[in-house]
């Protein structure tokens, strides 16, 4: 009997320490609302990655496995800012990062500056991480600043 308490108590406490999460996964009807009210010219991959090139770059272009610096500026949806990187960016090898990224990067050349809109399946998923709620589209606005 003992043993059936400590069950029902650890079930109650192990459902009880959920996130409390009242944030609705976003799709793909916000990215493109998004794009639209921001009047951006926008390209989907076929991954459902959206990018923008602001400039393409005419340096080295990356591959998954390349070590770069980038600067950049993450943000929600709404404007919100979750992280920035300073002027001098940070070093990162692609194939450590969010798949959003990892995809995204490569679209542009050294010394290219764009957006890139990720989908939360590209980024933090249905579960988010630490100030990232699950199911937020992700939008960076990002500078490569060198394929290292």
């Amino acid at each position: 009997m003992k043993s059936y308490a400590y069950l029902i108590l650890s079930l109650l406490i192990f459902t009880s320490c959920g996130k409390d999460n009242d944030f609705e996964p976003q799709t793909e009807a916000d990215i493109i609302a998004y794009i639209e009210a921001n009047d951006l010219d926008a390209t989907r991959t076929n991954s459902g990655l959206y990018y923008v090139i602001d400039n393409g770059g005419s340096g080295a272009r990356p591959t998954s496995s390349s070590n770069v610096t980038v600067a950049y500026k993450g943000y929600f949806l709404d404007g919100n800012t979750f992280d920035q990187s300073g002027d001098a960016g940070i070093s990162f090898g692609l194939n450590q990062v969010i798949a959003g990224w990892t995809e995204g990067i490569q679209l542009f050349k050294e010394g290219g500056e764009g957006m890139l809109l990720i989908p939360y399946n590209l980024g933090y998923g249905i579960n988010g991480r630490s100030s990232i709620p699950g199911g937020a589209v992700l939008i960076f606005d990002i500078h490569l600043i060198s394929v290292n």
